[in-house]
């Protein structure tokens, strides 16, 4: 029998993804935070600064991620081995992740139009089981789609990569 405190191999613990993220949200408070500064956190003549409230947003989430922080490691034992995730239950999580990743540099390197295509088709083809031409329609006509919405409709424009520039998008 299993006691408190086994992990099975490959397992995350509950606490240390707790503590990760309590982490990741006081960097981020923090990150939030000097850049306020940068930009100006005082009253001005005409009003507040542009960094005023995000200021007051970058210390909440900073001193809600240190709160979460020491609660975890005040209930740090209490946590045990309580098992966030299993090996076998993190993978088909990571077959979703890791190609979000890649998509999103891709969105920096090549523009969100080509980069949306290929990403929808890939999965479309890689993780649906669709054939070629549904997959091809879906991966050519989302991008389409969101092109036409806010290039021409809303006329806002969004990430271009050279080949949308080459082809006067």
């Amino acid at each position: 029998m299993a006691t408190k405190n086994e992990v099975p191999a490959g397992a995350i613990r509950t606490r240390a993804v707790e503590l990760a993220v309590a982490l990741a949200i006081v960097a981020i408070g923090l990150v939030v935070v000097y850049d306020s500064h940068r930009v100006g956190v005082e009253w001005a003549e005409d009003g507040p600064r542009s960094g005023y409230f995000p200021n007051i947003i970058g210390w909440i989430l900073t001193a809600a991620g240190g709160w979460i922080a020491g609660e975890t490691l005040y209930r740090w034992k209490a946590l045990g081995g309580a098992v966030f995730v299993k090996r076998d239950e993190l993978k088909p999580v990571l077959l979703m992740l890791l190609p979000t990743i890649v998509y999103v540099g891709l969105v920096w390197l090549i523009g969100i139009y080509v980069a949306s295509a290929l990403y929808i088709g890939a999965f479309m083809r890689l993780q649906g089981r669709y054939g070629w031409l549904p997959a091809l329609a879906v991966a050519l006509g989302v991008p389409s789609a969101i092109f036409a919405l806010f290039e021409l409709w809303f006329l806002v424009p969004l990430p271009k990569g050279p080949i949308e520039r080459m082809l006067g998008f």
